[in-house]
């Protein structure tokens, strides 16, 4: 009888941990659904302050925001972390071409990649080679490519499901094209925007000319898919074609900008940290809203969806809005220098960085033992159809802080939509739908709970308690 009764104790001790948790989780979605701010405060951010490129007036027009809507839900500590970071313009609007014969042109729409230089005052214009992939400029050598513009007309991969594999088998095009075609006496590079739909916006992005000297250096631009498929028609017709581009853009010096960061203090072990954070920057052709708007105003909500609900974390949750992940990843190294230095100990991490859609689920990088942990809470997240938890790329900003002792995790919302808006002209408010974004929220926050509540050590019976 004595052994049943403690049987009996230990079923109902579990049960009534689920139902706990569940509760906590109902609530918490509740609360971001009928009460969430986080599309109040994307909709300041996006239409009031607009595009947050580094180093400019709306990156600071931002930061100072951010800081004040923190500071009104009455956390524990906010305050802000100084960085140096970039300071690339665009300049005036860009402006492109194609000549098929002299005085017969066609217009195009390009725009700048960021950190690329200056054509001349007047522009380039020469004879346009096109190209797969960059890789391919060796098997052309010089003689074919010096004093020539080269066309890389690499598009993403279709038949990837996963969107962001077909964006990552890509990139390197944007990003070192420039520094590649250089070698070989290129005057500049025209790059397929990173996109799979098929419109009028060219998509900018971060790209490096590496070591390369100065007097080397090629601008570079980006161009729409549609004017790629155009441009790639017209010179399989005419070898011959001559392409004109000007750009206007600029490297300023340094300037100084901040992480925004806020935190509740833990209640039983304050020394041990979990952030959440997105990225407060954006590219300056639209206001940011999906990258990363939406994940700086859905980890701004765990911390108030965390008090609305109720809960007094174990651990310290801190919410880190980055500055500079789209040039150059200043505020993540800044953040996890200063952590590394004051000896601070990061449990667990989670970024937003995969726009305002609805969310599937989260990536993680951990052990085979803590992801078990992890997906034993799959039910709890069912009623909510959050069905994906699986090891991969957690985030950008938070991926300096990664060591054996942390766990990284990324949200993943549907991607499908995300890089028909990715650093193009319709990044903005109207494309964020209100009830995707609050699921976001509460989907991370759901997470952050059940992290602070059972922790990151595998050595225990958690597990099986949320079976």
């Amino acid at each position: 009888m004595k052994h049943l009764l403690i049987v009996v104790f230990l079923f109902s001790t579990v049960q009534f941990s689920a139902q706990t948790d569940a509760e906590h989780l109902k609530t918490i979605y509740s609360n971001s659904l009928t009460n969430g701010m986080s599309y109040q405060w994307l909709d300041h951010l996006s239409n009031q302050i607009g595009g947050r490129l580094s180093g400019s007036l709306n990156a600071e027009k931002a930061v100072q925001y951010t800081k004040q809507e923190l500071e009104k839900l009455g956390l524990d500590k906010v305050w802000l972390q100084p960085v140096m970071v970039p300071r690339w313009v665009r300049g005036a609007p860009e402006f492109a071409y194609f000549e098929t014969s002299p005085g017969v042109t066609t217009n195009v729409n390009i725009c700048a990649l960021g950190g690329s230089i200056a054509t001349p005052n007047g522009g380039v214009k020469a004879k346009i080679i096109e190209v797969g992939s960059y890789t391919e400029l060796e098997a052309l050598g010089e003689e074919n490519i010096k004093g020539k513009i080269v066309f890389i007309n690499r598009p993403m991969q279709a038949d990837v499901i996963q969107t962001f594999e077909a964006y990552g088998g890509c990139s390197v095009e944007r990003y070192a094209g420039a520094k590649e075609a250089a070698k070989y006496g290129a005057v500049g590079t025209i790059v397929r925007s990173l996109s799979l739909r098929l419109d009028d916006y060219p998509h900018t992005g971060s790209m490096s000319y590496g070591e390369l000297p100065n007097n080397k250096r090629i601008p570079s631009a980006a161009i729409s898919t549609n004017d790629a498929e155009l441009l790639s028609g017209m010179i399989a017709l005419n070898k011959n074609l001559n392409f004109f581009f000007k750009l206007n853009c600029k490297q300023l010096a340094d300037v100084q900008s901040y992480n925004v960061i806020g935190e509740i203090t833990g209640s039983e072990f304050p020394n041990e940290i979990i952030v959440v954070g997105g990225h407060l920057d954006s590219w300056d052709l639209g206001d940011g809203s999906h990258d990363d708007g939406a994940g700086v105003v859905q980890s701004m909500d765990v911390l108030r969806l965390l008090k609305e609900s109720g809960i007094k974390p174990k651990r310290t949750i801190r919410t880190v809005l980055f500055m500079n992940e789209e040039n150059g990843l200043r505020g993540g190294k800044k953040y996890a220098e200063v952590a590394k230095s004051k000896h601070e100990k990061h449990v667990f991490a989670l970024e937003s960085d995969s726009g305002g859609f609805t969310p599937r689920g989260f990536s993680f990088q951990c052990s085979e033992a803590m992801l078990a942990k992890i997906q034993s809470w799959r039910s709890l997240f069912k009623p909510y159809l959050i069905h994906f938890f699986e090891m991969g790329y957690s985030g950008a900003d938070i991926s300096p802080l990664k060591d054996d002792n942390i766990v990284l995790a990324g949200l993943r919302p549907d991607s499908q939509r995300y890089f028909d808006h990715h650093h193009a002209a319709n990044d903005t408010f109207e494309h964020v739908n209100k009830r995707e974004l609050e699921l976001g929220a509460a989907s991370m926050t759901a997470l952050i709970y059940l992290m602070d509540t059972y922790g990151t050590d595998t050595i225990t019976n958690d597990v099986e308690l949320r079976d």
